[in-house]
């Protein structure tokens, strides 16, 4: 069984997906075991609660150096046995020193079909403005590993979504994530739960 690490920092929708998948089945061979906001008032400290999952906070502002934050996160997931960690919505950057003790162990969720619509400056409702603007007629969602480069690990999971008239920042968000964020994330952690996953460079493979 292994341990889920989540880590937030607001209202905690893709972590509700998670949970959901746990209590349904749809991820086994592993719990979420810890939450971990970088906002100690974020609502996905409460969700986490409601469903008895133990909780931290670690804030970037509580340390002098960025370093120090990053060996500091390093040593709360390692004293966590965190196997797999899952960014669900964390608006702090990781550093390398977390990066590297966890390298092809950090899944991300990105409101866009990576390499389109990614990286710095990509993130929340901007995409969605972003993709609205540039009149593309499909988007999506893509669950990925973390790599030093934003955006720019190795690609689990992709689902596309409709662009359809009439739709604002905010209505495609919403359905992003119902349609393709709140599925693929919680398939990508339990493919790695079940060891489904397989890095060679910068590709996955998903293994039968």
């Amino acid at each position: 069984m292994k341990n889920i690490v989540v880590l937030v920092s607001g209202g905690g929708t893709n972590l509700q997906a998670l949970i959901d998948a746990q209590h349904s089945g749809r991820i086994t061979n592993g719990a979420i075991t810890c939450v971990i906001s970088s906002n100690p008032n974020a609502y996905a400290l409460e969700r986490a609660s409601k469903n008895g999952i133990d909780t931290e906070v670690i804030r970037r502002r509580d340390f002098a150096t960025f370093e120090e934050y990053d060996e500091a996160l390093t040593e709360l997931l390692k004293s966590r046995q965190a196997d797999v960690i899952v960014l669900a919505g964390f608006m702090t950057i990781l550093g390398k020193k977390v990066i590297q003790s966890f390298e092809n162990r950090i899944i991300n969720i990105h409101p866009a079909l990576i390499p389109s619509f990614c990286g710095e400056g990509f993130y929340g409702l901007h995409v969605h403005e972003e993709v609205l603007r540039r009149g593309v007629k499909v988007t999506g969602a893509t669950a990925h590993f973390v790599n030093e480069i934003c955006d720019g690990g190795p690609i689990i999971l992709q689902k596309a979504v409709e662009i359809q008239k009439g739709d604002t920042p905010e209505i495609l968000q919403r359905r992003v994530m119902e349609q393709a964020e709140w599925n693929i994330l919680p398939q990508a952690v339990n493919l790695f739960c079940n060891d489904k996953i397989k890095v060679i460079g910068d590709v996955t493979e998903i293994l039968e």
